[in-house]
C-alpha cells in the first residue's frame, strides 16, 4: 500500500491560514490521536534539526513566550514530541482547537477517518493556548 498525503492547514477561528504543510499517512484509516501524533512528531522533528529561535508548532511548549505567530523559546534547545503530543491531546479534549477532516469536525481522539488524495484537515485554534 502506497502512504497517502494528507495537507494539514492551520487556520485561525475567523478562517485566516497561517500555516500549511503536508504529512504521509501510515494508514489509510487512523484516528484523530494518530493525526496529532504524527503532526506533532513531524513539527518537533523540523524544529529539532534546525532550532530557530521561534517554534511554529500546535502547542506551547514549556519555557517559552507565546508570539504573533509562534512561540520564543527561552533557551534555544529540542523539545520533547511526547511531552508536545501529551498536551496536544490535553488541549483537542478541552477544546483549545478542533480539527476539521475534509470539513467535518472530529469528535474525538479515537474517532477514525478515511485518508483519500485530497484529504485536507484543518486544525482550528479558538483560544490561546497558554501552557498548552
Amino acid at each position: 500500500m502506497n502512504a497517502a498525503t494528507i495537507t494539514i492547514v492551520d487556520e485561525t477561528a475567523s478562517g485566516e491560514r497561517v500555516n500549511s504543510f503536508t504529512l504521509d499517512s501510515l494508514t489509510e484509516h487512523p484516528t484523530v490521536r494518530e493525526l496529532i501524533r504524527a503532526r506533532i512528531y513531524q513539527e518537533v522533528q523540523d524544529y529539532n534539526q534546525n532550532l530557530p529561535e521561534v517554534f511554529n508548532g500546535l502547542v506551547q511548549p514549556a519555557d517559552s513566550e507565546k508570539l504573533l505567530n509562534g512561540y520564543r523559546r527561552g533557551k534555544v534547545k529540542p523539545i520533547n514530541w511526547e511531552t508536545q503530543f501529551k498536551k496536544a491531546c490535553e488541549a483537542f479534549e478541552k477544546n483549545g482547537f478542533f480539527i476539521l477532516i475534509a470539513d467535518r469536525q472530529a469528535e474525538s481522539l479515537d474517532e477514525s477517518f478515511e485518508v483519500k488524495v485530497d484529504t485536507k484537515v484543518s486544525f482550528v485554534k479558538l483560544v490561546q493556548l497558554v501552557g498548552g
